[in-house]
């Protein structure tokens, strides 16, 4: 269990995060804490055997991320619904997540649906990248990394839709967009070691690219998005935990 950096008071109400550090769901939850200056609580859950704060608090699911607030659980534990609750919930707590325009609201919502694979008319960012990892054919992977190439591709054209050539897809300061997609940053930056395949690519995504190394530099997500080593240790088991599975299944 650890403590972050101090920030609000949120308003005398203790604010409690139930998490796991590789996840990005998580991991964007807590960023968006930082950004809105709030105190919170991080506890570490073991996922393989969990707590029984973590099953009350989310029978139907039992996953994480899930937020507390004076003892309880924000109702829906969803990342990108927490990620709202606490532009609701703390008003005074700034800056908005958010943009305060309907139609970049509506755009940014959008693009983190399609971060977490939401939209299935549309590669997504998320389901292609657990392919890469978990395919069970080499054949499967390679399919998968172009689909994650085919995502980054598109977030691409999203941060330059948003960002209005400004340093993030909230323009000037990271908002709701930044945290949602930010969680990931943490295995991007670890994918060559993972799967041997450069994602940020300046090359190829040259604005995405510069965006993550900001991200990564803010105070905000310092401390909370992993390093790219233990990711790639964490990523070999659960590639292990899948070929066991595989295994014992056949």
């Amino acid at each position: 269990m650890t403590q972050p950096r101090d920030g609000g008071r949120a308003d005398g109400q203790q604010l409690k995060v139930l998490g796991a550090w590789p996840s990005p769901f998580v991991n964007r939850v807590r960023v968006a804490l930082h950004l809105k200056g709030l105190d919170y609580e991080n506890v570490e859950e073991d996922l393989v055997n969990k707590s029984e704060l973590l099953l009350a608090s989310n029978p139907v699911h039992k996953k994480v991320p899930v937020l507390l607030h004076a003892g309880r659980p924000v109702p829906v534990p969803e990342s990108l619904v927490i990620l709202e609750y606490l532009d609701d919930a703390f008003p005074a707590a700034g800056p908005a997540l958010l943009p305060a325009d309907p139609f970049d609201r509506a755009v940014a919502r959008f693009w983190a649906a399609f971060v977490d694979g939401k939209n299935i008319c549309m590669t997504q960012l998320h389901g292609a990248m657990v392919a890469v990892l978990m395919g069970p054919t080499e054949e499967a992977r390679a399919a998968a990394t172009e689909d994650t190439f085919a995502a980054l591709d598109a977030l691409e054209g999203a941060l330059k839709e948003c960002s209005g050539g400004k340093g993030f897809f909230g323009g000037d300061a990271p908002g709701y967009l930044d945290a949602a997609f930010g969680g990931f940053v943490g295995w991007l930056r670890a994918w060559d070691k993972i799967a041997g395949v450069t994602l940020l690519d300046a090359g190829r995504v040259p604005l995405l690219a510069a965006w993550a190394e900001r991200f990564a530099a803010l105070d905000a997500a310092k401390g909370v998005i992993p390093e790219p080593d233990h990711l790639a240790e964490f990523a070999k088991v659960l590639q292990a935990r899948a070929a066991a599975a595989a295994a014992a299944g056949n």
